[in-house]
């Protein structure tokens, strides 16, 4: 899990002490539900390949997350195709973290 900061602690124990409201209407909260649902419909099976390599990393990846690999490649799929994935930038000059990494400095050399 994330740490999370002096802010995100003040709304939590906000909401944990009852003095947060919600400022949707039944209107806005029936789509949300309904969007919630529809997203939640998985009713189609996709077969895929991966090296072991990237399977590894992605379970590793999830059980940080504390999810299902499944879920965890579902969801990166979803946040790409709704336009929602966005490559972080790197700073220059710094190394690039991981085994992508590692295996393009030892082919370069």
């Amino acid at each position: 899990m994330t740490k999370i900061d002096a802010y995100e602690l003040e709304i939590l124990g906000a909401f944990e002490k009852g003095k947060l409201k919600s400022v949707a209407t039944k209107a806005e909260l029936a789509r949300f539900k309904a969007a919630a649902r529809a997203t939640g419909i998985k009713d189609r099976r996709v077969n895929i390949r991966l090296s072991s390599g990237d399977l590894s990393d992605i379970q590793a990846k999830a059980l940080e997350e504390g999810i299902p690999y499944q879920t965890l490649i579902a969801s990166v799929l979803h946040r790409y195709v709704s336009g929602r994935l966005a490559e972080r930038p790197t700073p220059t000059g710094t190394q690039a973290r991981g085994r992508a990494s590692k295996r393009r400095a030892t082919s370069a050399g």
